[in-house]
């Protein structure tokens, strides 16, 4: 897969390292000359402005599956994001978010396909460590229509020790992964539910609240 990742500090840098040792093609564009030398062979660098029509036309954009605006700047990630959707038709357009304020924009009708906020993962990912019994929201989907959220399964739930396949999960609501004791466990019908377990879901923000009500209703 062609990948072009605009920015070249340091997300843009990891992405494209492990982009890369996954056996994907990727571009790297950036203003300044001197970043390229942190990145791994095989890592193509363009320098240039990717806010620039002309440098996206030179990196060959139409010829990428994936875009990722990736700089410390939300308002040139939305410019970009843009140009690769409505200029070079890129099926997918991935917006790094650097201030929270600036989220609602990050959206469709700036071309972008999936929205990765910095700080929200971080304080997800802390408030995950810290939680037990509450619904977290790890990340959004698709522009908002979905959600990867996780609850750790706390001692006074009242679904503890049940089936898999007898729950009545709200609409929307799937779940994907159990994870216990070091095991990833995907979810079969005959799975029990048990204290302690991370469970994952992919759900609407609509259902976030009936899985809480259902999963663990003394905690709130």
């Amino acid at each position: 897969m062609k990948i072009a990742i605009a920015g070249a500090g340091q997300v843009g840098c990891s992405i494209a390292t492990e982009l890369a040792e996954n056996g994907h093609s990727i571009l790297v564009i950036d203003k300044d000359p001197n970043a390229q030398q942190g990145f791994a062979p095989g890592v193509e660098f363009l320098v240039g402005d990717a806010c620039e029509l002309a440098v996206l036309e030179k990196a060959k954009l139409h010829e990428c599956q994936v875009v990722v605006a990736a700089t410390g700047d939300d308002k040139a990630n939305l410019v970009v994001s843009l140009l690769a959707k409505t200029e070079f038709g890129v099926a997918r357009v991935v917006g790094r978010v650097n201030h929270p304020d600036n989220e609602w924009m990050f959206d469709e009708s700036w071309g972008v396909d999936i929205a990765v906020s910095t700080p929200r993962i971080l304080s997800a990912l802390v408030e995950e460590a810290v939680t037990v019994g509450d619904v977290v929201r790890l990340f959004t989907l698709r522009a908002g229509n979905a959600n990867l959220v996780e609850l750790t399964l706390p001692a006074d739930s009242p679904v503890a020790e049940t089936r898999v396949g007898a729950m009545n999960w709200p609409p929307d609501c799937t779940l994907v992964t159990i994870l216990r004791s070091g095991r990833v466990i995907t979810p079969s019908s005959d799975d029990t539910l048990e204290v302690g377990d991370e469970l994952l879901f992919i759900c609407s923000a609509e259902s976030e609240s009936p899985l809480q009500e259902v999963l663990a209703p003394h905690t709130h």
